[in-house]
Parts: structure tokens; sequence; C-alpha cells
């Protein structure tokens, strides 16, 4: 059987501050789901399921291993305009790769890290 989609679960320390965040700076849509403790955000095929987990290890102590996603995008050079214009802590501005992608690299406000990607 296909998989049909992929989400990525998320612990964040402040649950309100996250999902504000993922709406005002990465255009995200956030969708209660019934549980005081839980976000859902969407933006076109990436889906995120935040959950507040205070006691959890921040990602910024995990060094190089904090990414948690590679995004596949189009036009990334506009997108990396519209987030650093919201203030998105960018790691690596768009830089063309030899595997054939160009690339971007930022930290989210809990530490996380994300690539988003571009076939060049």
């Amino acid at each position: 059987m296909p998989i049909t989609s992929a989400r990525y679960v998320l612990a964040v320390p402040d649950l309100q501050r996250s999902a504000a965040w993922y709406r005002d700076v990465l255009g995200f849509e956030i969708f209660e789901v019934g549980d005081p403790g839980w976000r859902f955000a969407r933006r076109g095929a990436c889906y995120l399921m935040l959950g507040e987990c205070p006691d959890a290890i921040p990602p910024r102590e995990l060094g190089d291993h904090s990414y948690f996603a590679y995004l596949v995008c189009e036009d990334i050079d506009a997108l990396y305009q519209e987030f650093a214009a919201k203030g998105a802590a960018i790691r690596q501005p768009p830089v063309d790769k030899p595997w054939g992608m160009r690339e971007f690299h930022l930290t989210t406000v809990d530490g996380h890290r994300i690539t988003f990607g571009q076939a060049v």
C-alpha cells in the first residue's frame, strides 16, 4: 500500500508561541484539534503536528542533529525572501549544491532546523 502523506511531529516548549511563529513567520495555517496541548499546521503539502512538551530536550542541545525536515518547494529564492523579511533565523541563504538542489536552511523559534530545497 502506498504512503499518501507525511506529517512531522514536533515537541515545543510553548505551544502558543510556536504556533504563532509558524503562522506569522513561515505562513502556515494553524488548526485547533480539540486537545489544548496540540495544534496542527499546514502550508501547501507540508503538515506539522505541534505538541506542547515543556520538558523535552531543547533542539539547540542536539547540535547538528536537530534537522527535522527537508521541504521541497518552488521558487526557492522568493520563499527565502519572504521568510527573511519576516525575521526568520536564516542559517544559510540559497546556494546551489552539487547534488542538483538549490537550498537554504533556517532555525525555528524553538531551535529546530529546516532545509528548503528546489531542483536546479
